[in-house]
């Protein structure tokens, strides 16, 4: 842990603009950044001697509808030389871009037209972003939390025509209240019922 010290305090000596907050536990370690400084801050975790993160193993997207900046952005990052991993976070909502890592890390271009697909993250500088995963008139981003269940269209087959057809769903949307919490916490002491002897 000694170690892992040192090198953390060697991260933000060398980098203190970048770094927002540093979050270790156990030996994971959580770097949150501005969208403005991803790109040189991945730059950085891949050519410099200390770190060679030379892999980028996935780009994620989680949604907060609460937060102001909604979407947080996640870097994975792995280092074969060193045998490390990192984690690198970013917050943006739906207007903020965040620069394209694909001439970087290749694989990054996949995963941000991902993002870009389910969740309407947009990154500036990207060769090809479009929808990835979803048909191409598609709607919406439907791994937003305000994303209706039902969606907008209904695909099926209709016999009579004899193809597949598309419809506006006419159901009503509901605003759906979203309760983060764990229903075995409270509930601990019922997840464990004895049968009754007859």
């Amino acid at each position: 842990m000694a170690q892992n010290t040192a090198y953390i305090q060697s991260l933000i000596s060398i980098a203190p603009r970048w770094i927002t907050q540093l979050r270790v536990s156990k030996n994971e370690i959580v770097i949150y950044t501005k969208p403005e400084f991803v790109y040189a801050l991945l730059t950085f975790f891949k050519k410099h001697t200390s770190t060679q993160y030379k892999v980028l193993v996935d780009i994620c997207a989680v949604d907060y509808p609460s937060k102001e900046h909604r979407f947080e952005v996640v870097y994975n990052l792995l280092s074969v030389l060193y045998n490390s991993r990192i984690r690198i976070k970013t917050n943006v909502d739906e207007i903020t871009p965040i620069r394209s890592v694909s001439d970087l890390y290749p694989s990054a271009g996949w995963y941000e037209r991902e993002a870009w697909d389910l969740f309407g993250v947009y990154f500036s500088n990207h060769s090809d972003l479009r929808r990835i995963l979803t048909d191409y008139g598609f709607e919406g981003h439907p791994l937003r939390k305000d994303f209706p269940l039902s969606g907008y269209t209904e695909v099926r087959y209709d016999d009579s025509e004899k193809r597949v057809v598309s419809e506006k769903i006419e159901l009503s949307q509901e605003f759906r209240f979203f309760d983060c919490t764990s229903p075995w916490e409270d509930q601990a002491n019922q997840l464990f019922i004895k049968p009754k002897k007859v």
